[in-house]
């Protein structure tokens, strides 16, 4: 088989249906809903393709009415993103919360941490200042941050930096996840999370956040190129389709930029790693370093620990 035919099928795979698989989707939240014996759902809406994509399918599955979204901005979070999902979910004309997580996270002195928060950094700068942090750890250690924060910092270069920028961020998606879940019971609704197949495969998700703990996944199985199709067919508004991708949660560092790879590509090489492809084969096809294949697979490997649960292998008492 010649490598366009390799590609082509790669490409296939990626293929969807967005009509069936947006009813598909939505009929498995209302299953679940009333498996659970739940009134309705919530969703954390921050502004970004994959729940924008959520808040959509819960209005398909349990109506406007019963849908519920929170809004949790804190002091980190661009105004446009709060903007996007605030319109976002008046265009849906679902519930809303908009709860400013700031005072909650200065409780803990988590903005301490971080020391560019400062009265005289701009934001701009805020964002150029952690980028250049960011690169130059690369270059310093031939890792990126967030691969080198998927495991512990024992012995490992710059930790206590990076222990620190893990609390820094991680404590925001956990809060949330808190407040989606406080609601969750006030008002008996499904928790339906919006992570999706690549960062989930990768790692690059808080475990125990926002987007990894939830009653239901309806996107855990699509990649996030095929979310965007699926947005793009559910007719979400172009300010939030084309913008980058970001967690929001530290200034200037967009998904890609963090992860290192374009998802367009991040996708094609799990799946072709998923199909069982050697490193050599997958590179030749998708004319990319092999080593780029390699710092994946890595990442599928290091975050094994975070999809799943460890317990002893023989308990015998």
């Amino acid at each position: 088989m010649n490598l366009a035919t390799k590609l082509n099928e790669l490409k296939s795979g990626m293929e969807i249906v967005p009509g069936q698989l947006s009813v598909s989707l939505g009929n498995f939240i209302r299953e679940y809903a009333e498996k659970l014996e739940r009134e309705g759902a919530i969703l954390g809406l921050s502004g970004g393709i994959d729940s924008a994509v959520v808040a959509a399918l819960c209005k398909r599955a349990v109506g406007s009415e019963r849908t519920l979204a929170i809004i949790m901005p804190e002091k980190d979070s661009k105004k446009e993103n709060i903007e996007d999902a605030v319109n976002f979910a008046s265009e849906l004309e679902i519930e809303t919360k908009l709860i400013d997580i700031t005072p909650y996270l200065k409780k803990f002195k988590v903005y301490e941490l971080f020391p560019l928060n400062k009265p005289l950094f701009l934001e701009k700068l805020k964002g150029d200042l952690v980028k250049k942090a960011y690169s130059s750890y690369e270059r310093k250690t031939g890792e990126t941050p967030f691969s080198a924060s998927i495991l512990g910092f024992k012995d490992k270069e710059f930790g206590s930096y990076l222990k620190k920028s893990n609390a820094y961020y991680r404590i925001k998606h956990r809060l949330r996840m808190m407040l989606i879940y406080f609601y969750a019971e006030l008002e008996n609704k499904l928790v339906v999370g919006a992570a999706n197949r690549s960062e989930y495969e990768i790692g690059f998700f808080v475990k125990h956040g926002c987007d990894d703990a939830s009653d239901v996944m309806p996107l855990l199985n699509l990649y996030k190129t095929q979310v965007r199709k699926l947005a793009r067919y559910l007719n979400i508004p172009s300010n939030i389709l084309e913008k980058l991708p970001s967690p929001d949660i530290i200034p200037g560092i967009t998904d890609e930029q963090a992860i290192g790879i374009p998802y367009e590509r991040l996708d094609l090489i799990l799946l072709a790693l998923g199909k069982g492809w050697d490193n050599f084969e997958i590179a030749k096809v998708l004319e990319v370093e092999e080593k780029r294949v390699v710092y994946v697979k890595n990442l599928v490997k290091r975050s094994e620990h975070m999809r799943r649960l460890y317990v002893p292998e023989n308990s015998h008492f």
